[in-house]
């Protein structure tokens, strides 16, 4: 008997939200990525997402982007949300009004807003309006893609990732000094995500031994900010979620892993590790907390990169 992945109607319209979300990764901060999508009989009549904050929400894009022609099929399509149209007026008036203005009669969301403006405000007011509302269609996809809003707003401090490079028997470098565990390709995948993050942090004894750049010259986008720690100057959580930091890298040394790991401030966990290359002495890794979980693991040439999550 062959087994087939089936996805429902609902599903493939909120997956393709999620793809038009991630399109604004970069300028939607520190606002939330959202995609929408107007559907008539299985027909796609428009579609948009939050291109950059301050400008219009993915529901006013995608009722924009409706023709003319289909405009009058709004009162029998559905739109499709990956996160709750917002029922405030933020720099934007609320998107929940205007679902209803355009009439239409029924409404899909990823998941609900847990941003204390929102917490399911919009998802009432369309229900008070008469119009049908399911909730939760690819809800774990759709709060994996808002993970560091989310966690920003509901625990006031920025995601954490936690990431290290370590060699085939579990040293960080050879004998103390820095050795480099990369190679080519897996340190641009390093550079992208400090493109995707907001800051970037080490100790004082990694920032005075190897006096890294902490920067993006092996991929195209914004510096992550670039931050030093020690016992002098701890990390105030506060201070980070006042400058409006969603997102940390903390990229070490193996203390300052540590101290993270110890506090339980952590979120993500990612390990590079050279399935090749062994040294005699050194710095170990840190040890994978016992309560994360393997989200992906990719080979690249000689390295494999695991990402690790915690459990819920």
């Amino acid at each position: 008997m062959r087994i087939e992945n089936y996805m429902s109607n609902d599903e493939k319209f909120m997956q393709r939200c999620i793809q038009l979300a991630k399109n604004g990764q970069q300028n939607a901060k520190p606002n939330p990525m959202v995609g929408a999508v107007i559907v008539h009989n299985g027909r796609i009549i428009g579609e948009g997402y939050h291109v950059r904050c301050g400008l219009a929400h993915a529901e006013v894009n995608a009722f924009a982007s409706v023709s003319a022609a289909d405009e009058a099929l709004l009162p029998e399509s559905t739109i499709y949300v990956s996160l709750e149209p917002c029922s405030h007026y933020g720099k934007t008036p609320p998107c929940a009004d205007l679902i209803i203005k355009k009439g239409v009669r029924r409404v899909v969301v990823g998941c609900i807003d847990e941003f204390a403006e929102v917490q399911g405000r919009g998802i009432q007011k369309l229900r008070d309006a008469g119009i049908e509302v399911e909730v939760g269609v690819l809800e774990t996809e759709c709060k994996a893609l808002n993970r560091r809003f989310f966690t920003f707003h509901c625990e006031n401090r920025p995601y954490i990732i936690l990431k290290w490079a370590q060699t085939a028997n579990g040293f960080i470098d050879d004998h103390h000094q820095p050795v480099q565990i990369s190679n080519e390709f897996t340190k641009m995948l390093s550079h992208k995500l400090r493109a995707e993050e907001d800051a970037i942090l080490v100790g004082r004894i990694t920032d005075e031994r190897d006096h890294p750049q902490l920067n993006v010259r092996e991929w195209c986008g914004p510096n992550p900010k670039r931050m030093v720690i020690d016992h002098a100057h701890p990390l105030n959580l506060e201070s980070l979620h006042a400058q409006n930091i969603q997102s940390l890298i903390v990229e070490g040394g193996a203390e300052t892993l540590r101290s993270f790991l110890v506090q339980g401030l952590w979120d993500e966990i990612r390990v590079e590790t050279n399935t090749t290359m062994t040294v005699s002495d050194g710095t170990r890794a840190p040890l994978i907390p016992a309560n994360a979980q393997v989200v992906s693991s990719n080979m690249y040439d000689k390295n494999v990169i695991v990402i690790y999550q915690r459990k819920d």
